[in-house]
């Protein structure tokens, strides 16, 4: 069977991770998930001082972009792939509200985004890939064949990121992460370079009321169709 390109977009907590791994497993395709690869580069910038709630050198952070290698092994157990940083395995550091926080600033650096597309865009070459983010559709691969956008209400977006950090052992406040989830939606689509818009093609998905199982049945219907086209 013909292998397509699965680009799926939209705003932070709209379930986009999950849908894309869901997909992913079920048709033994590659999953990326792009958001993991901008929270890695955001927390070698944490630890490097380079940000903080005083200011932002994005200078220091530039001139060690060529330090930072990312990848990802699969984790059998979890059945997914975890993302590593310069080869230590950072998939629970990079899930705090703090990185978060951070997340969308060091992400509109135009430096950081060509260094991550490039990359990005090597690991789909050859199709048979699901990836999740905020310019996949539109950047990254604007020739997918099958392009989603994922939509839910800000209030929605914020229960689900409290239960999963509370799950964890985080001490947050919902009203913490509403304001997280609000900046995060600001940033990203206010951002001069490749700012977070649907692309003109892509299927709009609103989860706000959707369970996860009928999420993945709507959206495995759509793949169905889309590979149909390509046959």
């Amino acid at each position: 069977m013909q292998k397509i390109t699965i680009a799926i977009d939209g705003f932070s907590s709209t379930g986009k991770s999950t849908v894309a791994k869901q997909l992913a497993k079920r048709l033994g395709y590659i999953y990326v998930d792009s958001g993991a690869m901008y929270r890695a580069v955001t927390l070698f910038t944490m630890r490097h001082f380079f940000i903080n709630k005083d200011g932002f050198n994005v200078n220091a952070l530039v001139e060690k972009l060529g330090e930072i290698n990312i990848s990802f092994k699969f984790n059998a157990n979890l059945g997914f792939a975890e993302v590593y940083l310069n080869g230590e395995n950072i998939e629970h550091d990079i899930r705090t509200l703090e990185v978060s926080s951070y997340v969308s600033k060091v992400a509109a650096i135009p430096e950081v985004r060509y260094q991550l597309v490039k990359q990005q865009q090597q690991m789909g070459k050859d199709k048979g890939v699901v990836m999740d983010g905020r310019d996949i559709g539109t950047v990254v691969f604007p020739y997918a064949e099958l392009k989603l956008f994922m939509v839910a209400s800000a209030e929605k977006r914020a229960t689900r990121r409290f239960n999963e950090l509370i799950g964890r052992g985080d001490d947050v406040s919902y009203q913490a992460v509403l304001k997280n989830v609000q900046e995060r939606d600001y940033i990203d689509s206010n951002r001069e370079d490749s700012p977070l818009v649907k692309a003109d093609d892509a299927i709009e998905i609103d989860n706000s009321d959707l369970t996860l199982e009928a999420q993945f049945e709507k959206v495995l219907s759509l793949v169905e169709m889309a590979l149909e086209d390509v046959e």
